[in-house]
């Protein structure tokens, strides 16, 4: 990367932060974006393929170039001129909100009789632990489907471990379930076999 630059700007009651980066000679592009709270609301590229090949070419002008268009659009950012994008941006994050529970041993949380989960609560759009979210697991299809349950830590970690019920005759799968407020989220991994209790991928 030959340069970049990092600008905390700052429109009424809301502070953007404005990162505009040299993606160096093998991809020879200007990239700005606008973040907020880790939510990129604005991008805009320039490809410099052209100036980089001219006898006009050198670091000074290009870090020129980069600077220009960090400045250009902090200047379209202060004046309204991005307002659009950023509303846009906003409300597609909200339809994309919530939270999402992932099972990180997916491969290994049944051994020797004993089931033992390792899952991880994020927010989806952020990617950033939920802490205090209320996890829940239960094998459907056993004798007796069993709840148990933990709460996240400030990781969005939780470790639940249980004895395999007895199991039934039916359709079997270890279901995970995750909540914090109104926001809830779940997978599901089928059990392909009573006796050896493998799973499926997971479904949403």
């Amino acid at each position: 990367m030959s340069s970049g630059f990092n600008t905390d700007v700052r429109v009424g009651e809301q502070v953007f932060h404005v990162q505009t980066e040299d993606r160096g000679p093998s991809r020879p592009i200007i990239d700005t974006a606008v973040y907020q709270n880790g939510r990129v609301l604005h991008r805009r590229s320039s490809n410099y393929g052209q100036f980089a090949v001219s006898d006009e070419f050198d670091a000074d002008a290009l870090r020129q170039r980069v600077e220009e268009q960090h400045r250009a659009v902090i200047e379209c950012l202060r004046s309204g001129a991005l307002d659009a994008d950023i509303a846009a941006a906003t409300e597609q994050a909200s339809r994309t909100a919530g939270i999402q529970v992932q099972l990180l041993n997916a491969n290994s949380w049944l051994t020797a009789g004993t089931v033992s989960l390792e899952v991880e609560v994020v927010r989806r759009w952020e990617r950033q632990p939920e802490t205090g979210a209320l996890v829940e697991a239960v094998i459907e299809g056993a004798i007796h489907e069993t709840r148990h349950s933990a709460t996240s830590d400030d990781q969005g970690r939780v470790k639940i471990q249980f004895p395999l019920p007895p199991l039934g005759r039916g359709d079997l799968a270890l279901v995970i379930r995750a909540a914090t407020g109104a926001e809830k989220d779940e997978i599901r991994f089928s059990m392909r076999t009573r006796e050896k209790a493998t799973q499926a991928g997971p479904t949403q």
